[in-house]
């Protein structure tokens, strides 16, 4: 049960999912949501009526937080990414096991260990893929994605958003092939449809056009 003053952990997932959905830009739709957290139409039909009714979300034209469904989103989405720095920067998981550990410790964190994770973290302002942590003093940089690179280009990865987080093996790959923020790399081919192969950390890899679009990169 949720503490005084807490939202069920229900309620949390779907502020979280609509909230990264729209910072990656990805159209706010049951079908969407559904597809995210891989539960049925109808289950989202039913929980997006419900939190309508909280006040957390309207269905106007599309699917959006009200003021109170994006405090609780940013909430959540900030003890997630907090605590895959966590996991990863001081107990050195992977990616991957970060990404599904954190799912778990988001809805159970109060806010005195959120914030003395973040204190000895030394208040990080992104995830492990660069992305921004809400409340923190994050500047984002001028970015592109990856198949924007012409061949010869050098580029430096900033960030990895989270629709890449969500698709099977997807981390685990970034993460063995050393596609990692800050690593530089430079593109060795490029194809029309927005898959290239770069040379990153002294490898060559190939980097399919559903990941290339959506990887961000610094010039």
């Amino acid at each position: 049960m949720p503490a005084p003053g807490e939202r069920h952990p229900a309620f949390e997932e779907y502020c979280e999912c609509i909230f990264e959905l729209a910072e990656d830009d990805v159209a706010v739709i049951q079908a969407r949501i559904a597809e995210r957290l891989q539960v049925s139409r109808p289950a989202v039909s039913e929980m997006i009526k419900r939190m309508e009714g909280e006040g957390l979300v309207t269905t106007a034209g599309s699917i959006q937080l009200t003021s109170a469904g994006q405090a609780l989103a940013q909430r959540t989405v900030r003890r997630h990414r907090l605590a895959e720095r966590f996991l990863t920067d001081l107990l050195g998981l992977s990616w991957a096991d970060a990404h599904h550990e954190a799912g778990k410790w988001e809805h159970v964190m109060s806010d005195a260990v959120e914030e003395a994770m973040s204190r000895v973290l030394g208040h990080p302002t992104t995830c492990p893929h660069g992305n921004p942590i809400p409340g923190a003093n994050y500047l984002a940089p001028d970015q592109v994605p990856l198949s924007d690179i012409q061949v010869g280009q050098e580029f430096t990865v900033s960030r990895i958003p989270e629709e890449l987080e969500f698709t099977p093996g997807l981390l685990d790959f970034l993460e063995e092939s050393s596609i990692l923020p800050g690593h530089t790399g430079v593109i060795t081919a490029a194809s029309p449809d927005g898959t290239v192969t770069i040379e990153i950390e002294g490898r060559h890899v190939g980097v399919g056009s559903f990941a290339s679009n959506r990887i961000l990169v610094v010039v």
